[in-house]
């Protein structure tokens, strides 16, 4: 088992929680993007540049996840497809998607794709709060915890 990072539009203190993660359990961990990715000297740690497009880095992830496998997007059609796969998604503010909540995540994300296409201002989401990175933290170990059984 290994750890997937949709790292374009991941947060860098969610990154550096996962590089010390790495380290410590000595999990690979793998982050994936359009541009180059800096990370601190592990043999834990792998970037792997993919070209620019739309859903390029999605794609790939899905290609390579393995059963098992955790994958850290804010991206909700990668997670359902993280999911059908049979690995675990889990956002930065350390929210698990799983098989019972994905649907409906969807179904938020269309209708809010649709208000905006409507053009009703939703805004976005808040910033990343400390309660957000503990929570991610907790979410990882867990699935740390059972990826070692």
């Amino acid at each position: 088992m290994q750890i997937w990072v949709d790292a374009d539009a991941c947060p860098n203190v969610i990154k550096e929680v996962l590089f010390r993660a790495a380290e410590r359990t000595g999990m690979m961990v793998t982050l994936v993007a359009n541009q180059t990715i800096r990370t601190p000297p592990s043999k834990f740690l792998r970037t792997l540049r993919v070209e620019a497009g739309f859903d390029v880095a999605d794609n790939e992830i899905v290609k390579r996840t393995e059963p098992g496998d955790l994958v850290v997007t804010a991206d909700i059609p990668l997670a359902a497809e993280v999911i059908e796969k049979g690995g675990v998604a889990l956002n930065p503010r350390g929210e698990r998607y799983t098989t019972e909540t994905i649907k409906e995540r969807l179904n938020m994300r269309d209708f809010m794709d649709t208000m905006r296409a409507s053009g009703v201002q939703t805004g976005g989401p808040p910033a990343l709060n400390q309660s957000d990175r503990q929570q991610f933290a907790n979410e990882l170990d867990k699935w740390l915890q059972q990826a070692k059984r």
